[in-house]
C-alpha cells in the first residue's frame, strides 16, 4: 500500500492565534503554508483580512495569499485547485505542508479531495434568487433556508449571498440540503496522512481578542482601504466586498449608519463568525482541539505541542 503524504491543518476561529502557532510549527519543522482563508486570496485588502504581515511570515513561505483580485469571484473550485496544487510542490520539494486558516469550506474541500465537477446548477432559478435578494433584501433571502435547510440557516451569513443562493438552489436541483451534502463530503476518506488540530479559547477571552482587532484595524485605517477599494471600482454586489470588514464599512460610507455604529457591528458580526466557525470545526472528524489556556496562550509551546502529536518533535528539536 503507497503510504499517504502528510498534511497538517491548523484551523480556528477568528483571532485564536493560528496564524502565529503554524508559522512557529513550520519553523519546527521544516514545514510551508498553505492560507485557508477566503478574504486573504485578494489584493489590497489587507487590513480587513487581518493578513498576515511580512514580519509576521518569519520567512516562511505561504500560498494562496495575493492570488486574486476583488473583482474576481474567487470560489471553492478554484482554491481547492490551486491549494492541492501547492500541496503536491511542497511535498515535492520534502517540505511539510501545513493548511492554516478559517474558511472550513475550504479546508474541507482539501482535506477531503472533493470533486466539484459533478454538482450542475440552475442559472434561472439563481437568477430569480438574486433578483428576489436585491428587491427584499439578503436577510429576507436567508428567511427561506429557515425550514428547508436549518443547518445552513445557522451557520451561513445573511450577508454570504452567493453561499444562500448556492444552498437554495441545491435543494431545488438535488431535493437534498446542501449542508447534508457537505456533511456527506466530511465523511469522505482523506487522500492524506491528515493531523487535524483546532485552536481555540475561553469564549470570553476570544471575544475581546475579536474585539482589540477589530480596535487596531480601524487604527490601522481600515475604513481608508475601503474607500480606496471603492474607488477602484468596487461595488457591494462583487463577493470580495461582502466580507466582515469591508460591508460595514460601505454601508458606513453609504449613510446607512455611522461609524461608530459601523464599528459595533462589525465586532458583533465578527463574534458571531467564531461561533459559526467552531460549529463547523465541531462536525469536522479526527481533530484535536488546543485550548490556548493549557499552553499559557504561548504559541511556541502549542507548536512544540503539535510537533508531538504529529510525531516530528525530533525534527522540532534539530
Amino acid at each position: 500500500m503507497t503510504e499517504k503524504p502528510m498534511l497538517i491543518v491548523v484551523a480556528g476561529p477568528t483571532a485564536s492565534g493560528k496564524s502565529t502557532a503554524a508559522v512557529e510549527l513550520a519553523r519546527m519543522i521544516d514545514g510551508e503554508i498553505i492560507s485557508a482563508d477566503s478574504m486573504q486570496v485578494y489584493r489590497y485588502m489587507d487590513i480587513g483580512s487581518a493578513k498576515i504581515t511580512k514580519e509576521e511570515l518569519m520567512g516562511i513561505p505561504h500560498y494562496l495569499i495575493d492570488v486574486a483580485d476583488p473583482t474576481e469571484d474567487f470560489d471553492v473550485v478554484r482554491y481547492a485547485r490551486e491549494a492541492k496544487a501547492a500541496v503536491s510542490d511542497i511535498i515535492l520539494r520534502g517540505k511539510v505542508p501545513i493548511l492554516c486558516g478559517g474558511t472550513g469550506f475550504y479546508i474541507q474541500a482539501v482535506t477531503r479531495d472533493i470533486d466539484f465537477s459533478e454538482t450542475g446548477s440552475l442559472p434561472e432559478y439563481r437568477e430569480e434568487l438574486a433578483a428576489y435578494a436585491a428587491q427584499h433584501g439578503n436577510a429576507a433571502l436567508h428567511e427561506r433556508l429557515r425550514d428547508i435547510d436549518p443547518v445552513s440557516y445557522e451557520t451561513i451569513h445573511p450577508n454570504n449571498l452567493k453561499r444562500v443562493i448556492r444552498a437554495l438552489e441545491y435543494y431545488k436541483e438535488t431535493g437534498m440540503t446542501i449542508s447534508a451534502h457537505n456533511e456527506a463530503e466530511r465523511q469522505r476518506e482523506t487522500p492524506y496522512d491528515l493531523h487535524f488540530f483546532v485552536l481555540n479559547d475561553d469564549r470570553a477571552v476570544l471575544y475581546d481578542r475579536i474585539d482589540k482587532r477589530v480596535d487596531f484595524m480601524m487604527a490601522e485605517g481600515l475604513y481608508d482601504e475601503v474607500m480606496y477599494l471603492r474607488q477602484m471600482g468596487l461595488t457591494r454586489d462583487m463577493v470580495s466586498m461582502q466580507g466582515l470588514g469591508y460591508k460595514e464599512m460601505l454601508d458606513c460610507m453609504d449613510g446607512r449608519y455611522d461609524l461608530d455604529e459601523a464599528v459595533r457591528i462589525l465586532k458583533r458580526d465578527s463574534r458571531h463568525y467564531a461561533k459559526r466557525q467552531i460549529t463547523w470545526f465541531k462536525r469536522e472528524r479526527n481533530t484535536i482541539w488546543i485550548d490556548r489556556r493549557d499552553f499559557g496562550g504561548d504559541s511556541i509551546k502549542i507548536a512544540e505541542f503539535m510537533a508531538g502529536e504529529i510525531g516530528l518533535a525530533d525534527r522540532a528539536a534539530n
